[in-house]
């Protein structure tokens, strides 16, 4: 027989590129759009024609158009780093899962149905798995290293966009980046990444969930993080009537008006604060997370979002979900400082897997006996230049000046709270000319808002007003 050592010693195979495709059709707004459906794997290599690593995506397309250089074309993806993307293709692709109205998760057999929210009627929409996520691989002896860090990660990205739209011909199409969670931190990074290694230039970037990737909040994080905890002690109604007679809006400006005022100036004084002041402080800070004074006194002001999730319905024995706050769940025991699992996560997460892995093989014919990689781990990650991905963000606003950003927040949302990326994107220092391509928009649903039906019907109308805007290049000043 032959030794062990020199059957390990044999070189693993290198990367091929295989792809599938078949047709669809969905019904959007009453309309039949019918596409093609591409899963498929691109081998990316070094200028001297070694594989680097392979990217597995799946394009959907619009059939019958008469010129697709005119048709936009968004790039979609998750985060993590080191998510897979089948979460926003489930989401947001032409199929869903199907959970309550409300989003929460049903027993087995799960299914899914034609998605109508989907943006495919506006836009050509790539799924796309990042390196060492879902069916993409690193080849074969290549140092992970490369791949995983901020800029590492957009300079694979761009040339794996780089790739699909010369093998496709739609370097004329508008072109759209959708990110999720850490997906808004590539985004950010690859706006300029693509500008400055290929030149491409985007209309649009649309940051779904976005993590606040400038240095944002660093002096205390709690001032950023209050405004979420405040909306989600509303949904639960567990305020004073006064408050919960308001509206998800104005609970939420209240909340940002104290986080920024009284709560922002008494962390500021520290120790140094007057007894009177302090107290004063304790009792509204109570009063707007329904906590109470007691708790909030032995927490020094601060509720950490780990504390948050097992303190606000502990008299209940439920604890709250962090992706989505709106989600309950049950604890070994109700006496811990930290909830035992994400409840939101656990609700939905079986049938998104199943069906993504049912639909990949079923409908998409993509057949494998590769692991799909739901979660990787990509440590050590490199962080790069702190803030690097917002100085990135702004200087390509700038200086493509057409390019238009859409900030996507839900209030209950705790992962990635939607005061922060409101602190980073105010802090970009952008001239009045480009800020005013900046646009928000606020969600009564968590981080997976598309998984509520009156937010994902929502997210459709603004994100498909956002594409059709920003793929009709304004023409003013166009003769300087």
């Amino acid at each position: 027989a032959q030794p062990a050592a020199n059957a390990q010693a044999r070189p693993a195979a290198p990367p091929e590129e295989k792809s599938s495709v078949t047709k669809g059709s969905v019904h959007i707004a009453g309309q039949e759009i019918k596409y093609t459906a591409t899963a498929a794997t691109y081998v990316i290599k070094a200028d001297d024609g070694s594989p680097k690593a392979t990217f597995f995506f799946a394009a959907y397309t619009k059939d019958d158009v008469a010129d697709k250089s005119k048709r936009p074309v968004a790039f979609i993806y998750n985060g993590g780093p080191g998510s897979a993307s089948s979460y926003t293709h489930m989401g947001l692709g032409p199929r869903r899962i199907v959970l309550t109205d409300d989003g929460f998760g049903m027993p087995a057999p799960y299914s899914i149905v034609e998605n109508g929210d989907t943006f495919l009627d506006a836009t050509d929409m790539v799924f796309v798995d990042a390196i060492s996520t879902g069916y993409s691989r690193p080849a074969p002896g290549e140092n992970t290293a490369q791949f995983y860090g901020v800029e590492q990660d957009a300079t694979w990205f761009a040339d794996f966009i780089y790739q699909y739209i010369t093998r496709n011909e739609r370097w004329a199409s508008p072109k759209f980046l959708i990110g999720e969670s850490y997906g808004t931190t590539r985004s950010a990074q690859l706006s300029y990444t693509l500008q400055r290694r290929h030149q491409i230039y985007l209309n649009g970037v649309a940051l779904l969930s976005a993590v606040g990737f400038g240095n944002w909040g660093a002096d205390d994080r709690t001032i950023f993080f209050l405004p979420t905890l405040i909306s989600s002690a509303w949904y639960h109604k567990v305020l004073a009537p006064d408050l919960q007679k308001l509206s998800a809006a104005e609970i939420a400006q209240k909340a940002r008006q104290f986080a920024h005022g009284e709560y922002a100036a008494a962390l500021e004084k520290g120790d140094e604060i007057s007894p009177a002041e302090y107290q004063k402080v304790v009792k509204e800070l109570a009063r707007l997370t329904g906590l109470s004074t007691k708790y909030v006194e032995q927490t020094n002001l601060r509720v950490s979002p780990q504390r948050w999730f097992k303190e606000l319905l502990r008299d209940k024995r439920l604890t709250l979900g962090r992706i989505d706050a709106r989600f309950t769940g049950m604890d070994a025991d109700a006496a811990g400082e930290r909830y035992d699992y994400d409840s939101s996560l656990a609700s939905y997460d079986g049938s998104y897997v199943a069906m993504f892995q049912d639909y990949v093989r079923r409908e998409l014919k993509w057949n494998t006996e590769q692991y799909y990689t739901l979660s990787a781990r990509v440590q050590p990650w490199d962080q790069g230049t702190p803030g690097l991905p917002a100085e990135s963000l702004r200087s390509a606003m700038t200086q493509q000046q057409h390019l238009k950003l859409l900030v996507i927040c839900g209030y209950y949302d705790v992962a990635t709270p939607y005061n922060g990326i409101e602190h980073t994107i105010s802090h970009m220092g952008l001239e009045p000319s480009i800020r005013k391509n900046v646009s928000f928009t606020y969600y009564e649903a968590g981080h997976m808002m598309y998984i509520e039906k009156k937010s994902r019907e929502k997210l459709r109308r603004d994100v498909v007003a956002f594409i059709n805007g920003a793929a009709k290049m304004e023409m003013a000043g166009s003769g300087r």
